[in-house]
């Protein structure tokens, strides 16, 4: 029985070799990234592209989301009024005290992220700079400097 096992896994090896075989990690079948084969081949956003999203943040995410934990502070404290006296009124203020952080912590979030955003493109800019500045300093000290 051993020798029968060890036949076929001898056949099915010899076939094998001259099959393709692909293989696939934690994948859904599309390139992992932008330089993955298949890929764009470039970053996922331009200057322009950032400066765009960090001006949404700015201008819509940031004043819309403190809207909206506004709007959800006025409704919960006359709930709570409405429910003085209750153990509800306690509850609603646990609740709203809750969400007052998650809010804090979430505008401090979007801030980070405008911040980094506008601050992408120009660091970029400076590293290819640092790069340039090295790359130049390493030629004047070559011995092959204007060959």
């Amino acid at each position: 029985m051993v020798g029968d096992f060890d036949q076929e896994w001898a056949q099915s090896g010899a076939g094998a070799a001259d099959e393709r075989v692909d293989m696939r990690l934690n994948g859904t079948g599309a390139p992992a990234g932008p330089l993955a084969p298949g890929g764009s081949g470039s970053f996922g956003s331009t200057p322009a592209e950032k400066t765009a999203a960090a001006n949404t943040i700015e201008t819509e995410l940031q004043p819309n989301t403190k809207t909206a934990a506004e709007h959800a502070d006025e409704a919960t404290n006359t709930a709570v009024k409405g429910f003085e006296g209750w153990d509800t009124a306690p509850g609603l203020k646990k609740v709203a005290d809750t969400w007052d952080k998650q809010v804090k912590v979430l505008m401090g979030r979007l801030g980070s992220e405008k911040s980094a955003l506008r601050g992408a493109s120009g660091l970029f800019v400076r590293n290819d700079i640092g790069l340039g500045d090295q790359f130049q300093s390493i030629g004047t000290r070559s011995k092959l400097s204007g060959l």
